[in-house]
């Protein structure tokens, strides 16, 4: 089978760097962007560029991808509501797309209840109105969250959100009634401890939480990723999952799971809280719900759903009928035993070619980490002290560019390869990608580490 990355000029060509400076002069340089690439079109994994070289994405819009680049019948199922209806905003009338993609959430999430979904435009606008419903339903104000935890850009979710300087630097002040305990990061235990001793503990500081920050009967919810994204794709033990769903049962506390990056079949289920059989009170979910088109969704027990006042959720463009048809769709593909046994297939054999590359640099690699395909690895200077290493994380993604694998950074310390790649990847497309990886960890490796 021919290579899907095929390679006419240097990376970044010439047309590239044309257009990334026009952007550089025309747009924000507070919105960053982390290649210095200009994309002209997009099939599946593969993506050209405005030069004609054909390279292999494993950032997948950061998650988005589930499905691939431009899957057909969602651009289909697009282009025929582009020649129906537009936009007529759900606040003045309905059309049937809207309430379907709501129907088909209601049937997607795990529990056995009656739930209801709202939809909105982004992960960070579905997480705020979560809170705002927990807020609502539960008469209370404070949120618990987890440091490593991304929950998005708006003051209220950045105000949720770890890792400081990157995100939140002179942006505050920042919306109050926050309060952040640690993640139970097994990789970043205290000396000595093993992992089990260190899940105990880590449940043992939750609770004692609830006595040192705030009480329980302030708290409207606890929110976590159970498969960090951003703070680089640490699970969450599920003791400490199940852990958090009693504290919530006790004390009348919602339990919310952000999905935003990890729904959809991105760790081999539906929703990554799944593995741990826990079911939330609310789930969270954008990304890859509408195969790129922005649309969010909060979905779960409808009297929480349903707690705010007519009138006090919504916005001009949520639930667009064309984010709609392509997010109804998309679950359409998703939402199948075969999807999920790919997306497992991937992973595993997306972990083997990782766990080969590691145990060729076993000093510097931390970890392979993740859950089902949704997988990283973590770059360390010296792997008795963990000190990280985000000057080789940074080197490694620029050479894959340069080879013509797209790879982005995750992690507090910025230190971890993440890999996204759309869930519709062939064998051998996970194959080249590893090949290329190698390569590069290999040139760094030669250059910082010899």
């Amino acid at each position: 089978m021919a290579a899907s990355i095929q390679l006419v000029t240097e990376i970044p060509g010439p047309n590239s760097e044309a257009l990334v400076a026009r952007r550089a002069a025309a747009t924000s340089g507070g919105a960053a962007y982390l290649t210095q690439v200009a994309i002209q079109s997009a099939r599946g994994s593969v993506v050209t560029d405005v030069d004609g070289n054909q390279l292999l994405d494993f950032a997948g819009g950061i998650g988005v991808l589930a499905l691939g680049h431009c899957p057909p019948t969602v651009v289909n199922a697009v282009q025929k509501q582009a020649s129906d209806l537009m936009h007529m905003c759900a606040i003045v009338a309905t059309y049937e797309p809207y309430v379907e993609v709501a129907e088909r959430l209601n049937r997607m999430v795990p529990g056995d209840y009656v739930a209801k979904t709202m939809l909105a435009n982004t992960g960070a606008e579905a997480v705020e109105s979560a809170i705002k419903m927990a807020r609502v339903y539960t008469g209370r104000q404070a949120i618990l969250v987890f440091e490593g935890g991304y929950h998005g850009r708006s003051n209220l979710t950045l105000a949720m959100t770890s890792k400081y300087g990157l995100f939140k630097k002179g942006f505050g002040p920042f919306a109050p009634e926050i309060y952040r305990i640690p993640f139970p990061n097994v990789l970043r235990r205290p000396p000595g401890m093993d992992p089990t001793t260190f899940i105990a503990w880590s449940t043992t500081r939750l609770r004692d939480a609830l006595v040192a920050q705030v009480d329980p009967s302030a708290i409207a919810a606890i929110v976590i990723e159970p498969v960090q994204g951003e703070g680089g794709f640490v699970p969450a033990p599920a003791s400490f999952l199940r852990e958090i769903r009693a504290i919530c049962d006790e004390h009348g506390i919602v339990m919310i799971s952000d999905e935003i990056q990890s729904g959809f079949g991105r760790t081999g289920k539906m929703f990554a809280i799944e593995h741990a059989e826990v079911v939330p009170d609310l789930i969270t979910t954008a990304k890859s719900l509408a195969s790129g088109l922005p649309l969010a969704a909060v979905t779960g027990r409808a009297e929480i759903v349903d707690a705010p006042h007519p009138g006090g959720m919504g916005g001009t463009y949520t639930g667009n009928p064309l984010a709609c048809v392509s997010a109804i769709e998309s679950l359409r593909l998703i939402d199948t035993p075969e999807f999920l046994d790919r997306a497992n297939s991937i992973g595993m054999r997306l972990r083997a070619g990782l766990e080969a590359i590691v145990a060729n640099h076993p000093t510097r690699i931390a970890e392979v980490r993740g859950v089902g395909p949704m997988l990283a690895i973590e770059l360390v200077k010296d792997l008795d002290t963990l000190e990280p290493d985000p000057d080789a994380t940074l080197a490694i993604t620029k050479t894959a560019l340069r080879y013509g694998l797209i790879i982005i950074r995750a992690g507090l310390y910025s230190n971890c390869v993440r890999f996204l790649p759309p869930l519709s990847i062939s064998n051998d497309q996970i194959d080249e990608a590893l090949g290329v990886l190698a390569l590069s960890i290999d040139e760094v490796a030669k250059e910082l580490w010899a």
